[in-house]
């Protein structure tokens, strides 16, 4: 039997929402990430809040649908989200224009969050989208390299009559650093305030358009410069990104923590888990957890959050980055896939909150 996305919806109809009474697909509450794979059908079913009383009796029946009116051999895989409430634009904020900006962050230094936010913009930018990007790694600013701009020096553009700063752009992404305006080889030493105006005016003062996405690549940790930025922009929301191994999920709890407080409360579109296996090219089929397995995963599930996707360690990722050629120009590798199905995940769920 064929397995195709109408038959699943068409036996969640038969699945009704206590709350109201209307059926699943009616309620709006079948997520449009539908995947399937064989006999094996996974998706999401969207909530208002995390303690609703219903979200395990809501599940257990919609596998029971799917078994009964679709085929008692299928292995389903439902994931119970959290949609939180759109954020309203507020017109006093810089970049009302952009209709997705996404704050890439993470616990602690070292996971490979740039690299992910690189990869993650190209593809997003392949799928046909207006990608922007801001690195806003003041004191370690490594996106010129990834994306081959580091000789890049962006001058004025007027705009409206407005001398607005112009992106640098490469790979179809429209990008500004610190480490334009900087030398290369010298230290980055300002006071929080200063850092703070910079990227105001990076972002207020510049020709970025009307992006579709615009990405924050955020300092490791938590500091002023997170909040500066919450208070600058209205965010969609902030990608976690972690290694499977526990100091680092323990850093990314903390990290989850602080967008989700109440000074910032900022929805989590999701985890991304980095470097969550080793694969030799030589043995294509063998999986080496180096890390730890499954750590993003398991804390994912445990806080009721969605695990965006899992990168493997491969050598061509750190070397596409040296060399200023993201992986995600590539989408027919092994690598290049695994950030262009992140980025498909990011889509899904933006459209979701």
């Amino acid at each position: 039997m064929t397995l195709y996305p109408k038959l699943i919806l068409d036996a969640l109809t038969k699945v009704r929402y206590p709350g109201t009474g209307k059926n699943l697909v009616e309620a709006g509450m079948v997520d449009d990430n539908i995947r399937i794979d064989g006999n094996k059908v996974s998706f999401s079913i969207l909530f208002t809040r995390p303690n609703d009383p219903f979200i395990r009796s809501v599940v257990k029946a919609a596998e029971a649908a799917v078994r009964t009116y679709v085929s008692p051999d299928i292995e389903s895989n439902i994931n119970s989200v959290v949609a939180q409430p759109a954020r309203p634009k507020d017109p006093d904020r810089l970049l009302p224009q952009a209709k997705n900006i996404i704050a890439v962050a993470s616990g602690k230094g070292g996971v490979g969050k740039s690299t992910v936010t690189a990869n993650l913009a190209v593809a997003l930018a392949g799928m046909g989208y207006k990608t922007g990007l801001l690195d806003a790694d003041i004191f370690g600013p490594s996106q010129p390299k990834m994306f081959r701009l580091e000789d890049a020096r962006p001058g004025a553009i007027s705009v409206d009559g407005r001398e607005l700063i112009q992106p640098a752009e490469n790979y179809g992404v429209k990008l500004l650093s610190i480490g334009f305006f900087v030398n290369r080889n010298d230290a980055v030493l300002w006071r929080g305030p200063m850092a703070a105006n910079a990227l105001k005016q990076l972002i207020g003062e510049a020709d970025w358009g009307a992006p579709d996405y615009f990405l924050i690549d955020l300092p490791p940790g938590t500091s002023d410069i997170h909040l500066t930025l919450v208070q600058t922009l209205t965010l969609t929301g902030a990608i976690i990104v972690s290694t499977p191994q526990e100091v680092a999920l323990a850093d990314a709890r903390k990290a989850i923590s602080m967008f989700t407080g109440e000074k910032i409360n900022v929805p989590i579109l999701g985890l991304v888990e980095n470097m969550s296996w080793f694969t030799p090219a030589e043995l294509p089929d063998n999986r080496y957890y180096l890390f730890g397995k499954d750590g993003c995963k398991q804390l994912a599930a445990e806080l009721n959050i969605p695990l965006l996707g899992q990168i493997p360690v491969v050598q061509s990722i750190c070397e596409s980055g040296d060399t200023g050629a993201p992986v995600a120009l590539q989408p027919e590798t092994l690598t290049g896939a695994a950030f262009h199905a992140l980025a498909e995940q990011v889509v899904a769920r933006t459209k979701s909150v």
